[in-house]
């Protein structure tokens, strides 16, 4: 029998289920532990590490037979569900991670469910993505022709930008390459920008030092007045300025930058605006915080999380860009495979497509998430979690501002404080030690995650609250514990002789 007909022989086979019913309870019970789990995180820890023996567990070789599916959900809720990020927990402070929402569960398991591509064609994952843009130009007040993109987070929305930005300063860029003008380019961001436009940089072709670095204020700001010397200097020198990066919520610190004054020069110049607003961004949804942002309208380009100050589930970020035809220049791409039927018809039909406007074809269905939590909760909402979680920021502040062996390391902006225990019996190289130590003892009690980071040279416990379920108490225990820990640590070094 040759295999032609062996292969029709054969029985054919599928990845359902054999017994939908069974399974239909085993996900019920999932959807159930994860409720559990939401519902009842507050009286867990925030953070426990993996054992040693559950790591190894999971470093199997590849599974050549399958298990049933009530087997597989068991090993995953015995040895991956407790040991989350911790993000979820209202006393989570490191990074900048979001929190997530209970009926994000729901969206992304209706995600799932309808499993599209929105890499483009004609069906209801891409008009949803339409309105999610839609809403966010009406939100940042980007024009009607304004074009946007779902994507993973802000460092690719920075690498998108930074795309159409260097595409549109040198047009034959995407057929000649850099050849002639890569090592001209110069872009200009504070010395407190995310490394992300870096990163993105370094892709594009023009390398790390293309970015000038433009000292800080007393706030942590640009200095525009630096950012015009260096401009100048540069253009004396022979190079291009073409590209200056604002950010809305510096990282370490939480500034903004004067982002009016940034568009002015930018203007001045003949350069491009772009604005980083990674979490700071959305500020624009509340009336108190808005004016922070002043000039942010005037950006040719924004990126912005929603997974981080909007509360919805990993990972969902977005890039707007004013100029929608510069935007799609720069991605566009349609061979044969791709193209529409003649009169726009079936589900080939539609024009701008997604992957027109970004480097990917393939693309999940992100913006459902956004659409479920805009549509449950509005963006009033939203705006009083972030005012809530800034006065939560100010409370902090104050507490430290109240302990004797507590030090404020920079002005609070917006919700990241930057703190320290600082005795002053100890030598700075010991306070540094001695933090860090604080900050794990903290993760590994699972009492709080804080992160650390440098302000001005000095390691500094950094507090940053993007936490929905986070409240006044949270940040009390936080500082109650580093007090603690902080002085049973400095009696110990005392003991030892070693402070």
């Amino acid at each position: 029998m040759d295999s032609t007909n062996a292969s029709r022989c054969s029985p054919e086979i599928s990845l359902d289920p054999d017994r939908w019913e069974d399974f239909r309870h085993a996900a019920h019970r999932a959807l159930d532990d994860a409720l559990d789990l939401i519902s009842t995180i507050r009286e867990g820890p925030v953070w426990r590490r993996m054992p040693d023996e559950v790591r190894e567990e999971l470093r199997e070789p590849v599974p050549r037979q399958g298990r049933p599916f009530e087997e597989v959900y068991r090993r995953f809720a015995d040895c991956i569900l407790p040991y989350f990020t911790g993000n979820i927990h209202p006393r989570f402070f490191g990074w900048v991670h979001g929190t997530g929402q209970a009926g994000g569960i729901v969206a992304e398991m209706m995600t799932a469910a309808m499993n599209a591509n929105c890499g483009g064609r004609d069906h209801g994952a891409i008009h949803v993505e339409r309105a999610v843009i839609e809403w966010c130009k009406e939100i940042f007040g980007f024009p009607a022709d304004a074009s946007g993109l779902l994507v993973s987070g802000t460092s690719m929305a920075n690498l998108i930008a930074l795309t159409v930005a260097r595409n549109a300063y040198v047009p034959d860029i995407r057929a000649a390459g850099l050849v002639e003008s890569g090592g001209r380019l110069a872009v200009y961001a504070s010395v407190e920008a995310h490394e992300s436009s870096v990163k993105a940089l370094e892709m594009l072709g023009l390398g790390s030092k293309a970015l000038r670095k433009i000292p800080v204020d007393g706030d942590f700001r640009m200095d525009v007045a630096l950012l015009r010397q260096q401009i100048a200097e540069d253009r004396a020198a022979g190079m291009e300025p073409f590209c200056a990066i604002g950010s809305a919520g510096t990282v370490n610190t939480g500034a903004v930058d004067d982002l009016d004054a940034i568009a002015t020069v930018c203007a001045d110049e003949g350069m491009w605006f772009h604005v980083d607003g990674a979490f700071g961004g959305l500020c624009a949804l509340s009336d108190r915080l808005r004016p922070e942002l002043r000039g942010i309208e005037r950006a040719d380009s924004l990126g912005f999380d929603f997974h981080k100050w909007m509360f919805v589930q990993y990972d969902a970020g977005c890039v707007l860009v004013r100029r929608g035809d510069l935007h799609k220049a720069a991605f566009t791409m349609r061979p044969a495979y791709l193209k529409h039927g003649k009169g726009q018809r079936g589900l080939a039909a539609g024009a701008d497509w997604p992957c027109e406007f970004g480097p990917e074809l393939s693309r999940g269905f992100r913006a459902l998430k956004i659409w479920f939590a805009m549509q449950e909760h509005g963006a009033e909402r939203f705006a009083r979690v972030i005012e809530q979680n800034c006065a939560q920021a100010r409370h902090l502040a104050q507490r430290v501002c109240a302990e004797p062996d507590l030090e404020l390391l920079a002005p609070v902006k917006l919700n990241v404080v930057c703190f320290r225990f600082a005795p002053p019996e100890l030598t700075p190289e010991a306070v540094d030690e001695l933090n860090e130590a604080i900050v794990a003892d903290l993760h590994e009690s699972g009492i709080a995650a804080p992160s650390t980071t440098r302000v001005r040279g000095r390691l500094a416990i950094r507090t940053a609250i993007t936490n929905h379920r986070s409240r006044q108490a949270d940040l009390d225990i936080l500082i109650d514990h580093v007090l603690c820990m902080g002085r049973a640590r400095v009696q110990g070094m005392v003991a030892a002789g070693s402070a």
